[in-house]
């Protein structure tokens, strides 16, 4: 993670508690709990957080973060396609989400999450089956917040 010139890295972990709410934590390299939360597209939940990440910006953040990354419907109100790439619009209230599916394998390749015709937040995914992402880079538009997740396998 690089916010504004701070780098954090360690290992994400998100686990689906029911079909509405996901568990979210992040260690550090060693180990150590940063944070641990609960979320779902109305309710979050914090169960810790590290002293020095409880600044109530960088909690809105990742609240606001994994709330659009882990919606789960998106009620389409028009769609586009060129050559490669099908494209989803989903508009709810002043917010719209444009989703980008590859046409050759159908994966999800792209969202961009726009507010009143403003891009906001770009998640682009990697991946090679359509249950998971192999990885995923996050980028704000309006602030320095860049996000890179991977996805660990057993060989790594």
């Amino acid at each position: 993670m690089d916010i504004y010139k701070n780098h954090v890295s360690g290992i994400l972990i998100i686990k689906k508690l029911n079909e509405t709410t996901h568990r979210v934590a992040l260690t550090s390299d060693f180990g150590n709990k940063l944070i641990d939360f609960e979320i779902s597209d109305h309710d979050f939940k914090l169960n810790y957080v590290l002293p020095d990440l409880d600044k109530k910006i960088v909690i809105n953040f990742l609240k606001n973060d994994f709330q659009h990354l882990l919606k789960r419907q998106y009620p389409v109100s028009e769609s586009f396609e060129d050559e490669h790439t099908r494209i989803y619009l989903s508009k709810i209230d002043q917010k719209a989400y444009y989703l980008f599916f590859n046409k050759e394998n159908n994966l999800l390749k792209q969202i961009i999450y726009t507010k009143n015709n403003r891009e906001k937040i770009d998640f682009t995914f990697e991946a090679k089956k359509h249950i998971f992402a192999d990885s995923l880079s996050l980028q704000h538009r309006d602030f320095k917040i860049k996000i890179k997740l991977f996805q660990i396998t057993e060989n790594e």
